[in-house]
């Protein structure tokens, strides 16, 4: 495959002159134009005749003098819509590091910060979409050769059908599934999808069914669960599936990333108009530098601050998809400062909340909601 040509710059014959670059307006920039060319071609044509050069000669003088003067006066102002041309022509070819010089006020100036603006989007989504690629064709590719690596391995009769076998190829089935589902969750993050069903629920029956749906995970660590929910019965109104995927994506980050024999567990409380959720445990923690980075898509850390990064097993996509469900809430998540481990904090509003028709607690189907399917987890 060749590779992509990129434009030679543009090399003009006069100079880049832009005098005109403080006035604000289009319009004006013109105006000055006309009426500087007029002024000059009048100022020739009065000198002229007054040097008894004759009109044969002066008005052509005039014209010529007066066209260069506008041109290049013109070629300043028009010099963004060039350097447009030939970063336009650059990033037709996948270069997306062109920028325009954007020094005027007026409407090319304007359109010139656009078009700037516009060339870091595109460079950041073309990057975006690079690592997306390597990313899921590497998070792809293990448990695929993992499952054809013991499929071979029972055709060819090497290995019995033993209910171990066939867990560990469940296991590499599930963790396809929680790809797949969160690339969709991303597709709908992409098209703007922003339905909520709210609905009253129980905190200490939604925490606990919630964890149950994950505390198999990682089960060879021999983990240990709790739930605290301050005050006792308190209820709360959201999202019942968008709340567990929430807490899903927090609870699979803190079970692959906690020590053996370690403690998981999730706080409750209400404070009035907010009700804050914690996720804590006893893993590396976070580092500072990194904790409001984790939450955009395909985030990476170095070293320790690699943990609770992704929860898709390196991908990035699960604490994006965690954001995005607490805005949809109108709410905020953010890494809280412990000193061990480490605590993802979920604050939810519940002053907008208690307005709206919500539904009781014994009204909501936490089963039928697919919660559990959306998180990438089990249902309840």
């Amino acid at each position: 495959m060749s590779t992509p040509r990129r434009p030679r710059p543009l090399r003009p014959h006069l100079p880049d002159v832009r005098p005109l670059d403080r006035f604000s307006t289009l319009k004006i920039k013109m105006g000055i134009v006309v009426v500087a060319s007029v002024t000059l071609a009048a100022f020739i044509t009065w000198w002229g005749l007054r040097n008894s050069l004759g009109p044969t000669r002066t008005f052509p003088l005039a014209i010529i003098i007066s066209m260069g003067f506008t041109m290049l006066l013109a070629k300043g102002m028009t010099s963004p819509l060039r350097e447009m041309t030939a970063a336009a022509r650059a990033m037709s070819e996948g270069d997306y590091s062109r920028r325009v010089q954007a020094t005027s006020r007026d409407e090319v100036g304007q359109l010139a910060t656009a078009f700037n603006i516009m060339a870091e989007d595109l460079e950041s989504s073309d990057q975006v979409r690079r690592e997306l690629i390597a990313n899921v064709s590497h998070e792809l590719r293990t448990p695929v050769a993992a499952l054809h690596a013991q499929l071979e391995n029972l055709v060819d009769g090497v290995v019995e059908p033993t209910p171990a076998t066939m867990q560990t190829a469940l296991t590499q089935t599930e963790r396809l599934t929680r790809l797949i589902t969160y690339l969709l969750d991303l597709s709908r993050i992409e098209a703007g999808a922003a339905d909520l069903n709210l609905t009253r629920l129980d905190a200490a029956d939604f925490l606990e069914d919630t964890l149950d749906s994950v505390s198999t995970l990682e089960a060879g660590k021999q983990l240990t669960f709790q739930v605290d929910v301050a005050p006792e019965g308190l209820t709360f109104v959201a999202d019942p599936e968008r709340l567990r995927q929430i807490l899903i994506n927090l609870l699979q980050n803190a079970i692959r990333h906690s020590p053996f024999a370690g403690e998981v567990s999730i706080h409750a409380r209400g404070t009035g108009d907010s009700v804050v959720f914690d996720v804590i445990d006893q893993g590396p923690g976070i580092a500072v530098a990194d904790r409001q980075r984790i939450f955009e898509r395909f985030a990476r850390g170095a070293g320790s601050a690699q943990v609770a990064l992704t929860s898709s097993g390196g991908t990035g996509i699960g604490l994006a998809i965690v954001r995005w469900a607490v805005d949809l809430h109108g709410g905020t998540v953010e890494v809280a400062d412990t000193r061990d481990g480490a605590t993802m904090r979920v604050t939810l509003p519940q002053t907008a909340a208690d307005s709206s028709d919500a539904l009781e607690p014994d009204e909501a189907d936490w089963t039928d909601s697919g919660a559990g399917d959306a998180a990438g987890g089990p249902p309840a």
